[in-house]
């Protein structure tokens, strides 16, 4: 999954002096940023504030990401670092607390005790629910490890954030619906860390939906490794698809956009599409990720559709949504991939022509089907590939986004911009604008007509 869009605003730390105090560092994707906040508010609950001082700690958290190697390493070498600042705190009355959370946690467990036996916790991601529980269960010496699938439904008991801690984290959020995959990619991860697919009532995500949109959000990016995938209860008893759910969303007071991340091509079905031709509140930005255009690497990789099949399916959502962005996700330097293979990637890129895209060298990772394969792509080539990719990608965004230049469009203004006198925010299309904080104030939906554009960012004059 990309990185997103919504961030937390944390309260600043002269105003918790008499409060326990935790750091949550967040490595990886939106379900991460998703779970971070989770946490928080579990944690909120007996008696924790979050903080961004990471000095100034009681707790401090690592929610970390295990889909590539280096991912991991950061978070050794993060873990370190906090050792440091533990061993300094160890003889004061604040000792401090140390976990390590989120797919690393899941995949390696007691391991990362071994390796850092500065940690105290170690947390799976189904079991953020029990962290206070687990929190408890700590001591100088004893560390505690809890990885095992809950068998309780973790969304049941984690509990709704309160409005005074929404209204501070912005107006836009992330809403996970849909965890764990079961379509067992060869390079993925996923599956042995989150678990298989998973999906939440459509009442757990409407009544978690109204909470944060009495408390000022304005946009929900729904959540999930495979979110097009969710198949839940609905009100009336009966499975609904994402399609369904996003219809009833948008009958939420106070919702005035909808989003969701990331889809796979195998469950891109037809009441989807039409909720992109009928429902206004959903965005016009798609992410659905391909990895690559060659049908011999697309069968290695084990995505279960052809190059053919994905690019008739984007010609099927365009013709329902015209002006639809595509983002995609791709990975070059797989087992097995040539030159001719790696142009087949290219071409289809050249055809789709996306607004937005993720570009990864191909990262072994232990456990995976792909770890095993033979004729791995040595590392210089990977490199070179990775360059032609990002280049060609990198061209089309920059097309994409001088497309709308002179056009009008609607944006959400979401934050502060560098300078005091402007404001960011953001297009139907997700791209980020820059505009000058006389047009409205943050939460606002305003109407600018773009004059420049770069390859990551539009700007309205004056701004």
């Amino acid at each position: 999954m990309p990185e997103g869009i919504a961030t937390t605003t944390i309260l600043p730390d002269n105003q918790l002096s008499n409060q326990k105090k935790v750091y949550i560092k967040t490595y990886g994707c939106q379900m991460n940023v998703y779970d971070s906040i989770r946490m928080s508010d579990a944690l909120a609950k007996v008696g924790y504030s979050e903080i961004s001082d990471l000095a100034d700690a009681d707790l401090i958290l690592i929610n970390t990401c295990h889909i590539r190697e280096k991912a991991a390493e950061k978070v050794y070498s993060e873990l370190g670092r906090i050792r440091k600042l533990k061993n300094a705190r160890k003889d004061t009355d604040r000792p401090l607390t140390l976990g390590v959370t989120g797919c690393v946690a899941q995949a390696e467990g007691i391991e990362i005790i071994k390796r850092e036996p500065a940690v105290d916790l170690v947390v799976g991601p189904q079991t953020y629910h029990r962290l206070p529980e687990i929190l408890a269960k700590t001591a100088p010496g004893k560390p505690v490890v809890e990885t095992e699938y809950a068998v309780e439904d973790k969304f049941d008991h984690l509990p709704l954030p309160e409005k005074k801690r929404t209204i501070s984290r912005g107006v836009t959020a992330f809403l996970t619906v849909q965890e764990g995959c079961d379509k067992f990619c060869t390079f993925c991860v996923v599956p042995y860390t989150r678990g298989s697919e998973v999906s939440r009532s459509a009442r757990q995500i409407i009544t978690e939906a109204r909470n944060l949109c009495d408390a000022g959000v304005r946009e929900i990016t729904l959540l999930g490794q495979n979110v097009n995938a969710w198949h839940g209860e609905g009100l009336d008893g009966k499975s609904w698809g994402l399609g369904q759910l996003l219809g009833e969303l948008s009958k939420v007071n106070g919702l005035v956009r909808l989003r969701y991340i990331t889809s796979h091509p195998r469950d891109m079905d037809e009441a989807l599409i039409d909720a992109h031709r009928n429902l206004d509140i959903l965005m016009p930005y798609l992410h659905l990720p391909v990895q690559a255009g060659s049908d011999k690497i697309l069968k290695a990789m084990n995505r279960q559709h052809t190059a053919q099949e994905y690019i008739e399916l984007i010609d099927t959502v365009k013709r329902a949504r015209p002006d639809i962005a595509l983002s995609g996700d791709f990975i070059v330097g797989f087992p097995g991939e040539t030159e001719e293979d790696f142009s087949a990637t290219l071409k289809l890129i050249e055809r789709i022509k996306y607004a937005q895209a993720y570009s990864f060298k191909y990262s072994m990772r232990p456990g995976t089907p792909g770890a095993e394969l033979e004729n791995q792509v040595p590392e210089d080539i990977k490199s070179e590939r990775l360059a032609r990719l990002q280049a060609l990608l990198n061209e089309q965004q920059l097309q994409f986004n001088e497309s709308f230049i002179g056009k009008s469009m609607d944006i959400l203004l979401e934050k502060p911009g560098r300078d005091p006198k402007q404001l960011i925010g953001r297009s139907p299309w997700l791209q980020s604008v820059i505009v000058d904080a006389s047009v409205g104030k943050i939460g606002d939906i305003v109407n600018v007509t773009i004059t420049e554009a770069g390859p990551n960012s539009l700007k309205v004059v004056g701004a």
